[in-house]
């Protein structure tokens, strides 16, 4: 079973850049179809960035097209999502998620977050406005 572990949470301003990772123990993840999901106070889990597991196409929530990017590191066992030009919108728990599915469209991977049964514990951010 493999684990997963977010950093790079914290404050930035709007406008600024943060970069989370996502570190994977246990198994090496590079089967796994990936997702990065977020949660804002008193709303639902969303996807924001999907990447498959069969050829690494990936999908982007629309709230975030052109200024987050996600990239896989087989080396590294980890997910980075590249957040760029920060919104306060973009103010969330942010959470990695990971499952070895036969599901290999990557927008259906972010629009059921039921398909990943592993999940991390979810770094927050913050944007100030």
């Amino acid at each position: 079973q493999v684990q997963l572990v977010e950093s790079g949470g914290g404050l930035a301003q709007a406008g600024g850049s943060l970069r989370l990772s996502c570190v994977a123990s246990g198994r090496t993840f590079s089967s796994y179809a990936l997702g990065w999901y977020r949660q804002a106070p008193g709303k639902e889990r969303v996807g924001v960035l999907c990447i498959s597991s069969s050829d690494d196409s990936t999908y982007y929530g629309d709230s975030v097209k052109g200024r987050f990017t996600i990239s896989r590191d087989r080396t590294r066992n980890s997910v980075d999502l590249q957040m760029n030009s920060l919104k306060a919108e973009d103010t969330a728990v942010y959470y990695c998620a990971a499952d070895r599915t036969t599901v290999n469209t990557a927008q259906s991977l972010c629009l059921i977050p039921a398909i990943f049964r592993t999940w991390g514990r979810g770094t927050q951010v913050t944007v100030s406005s």
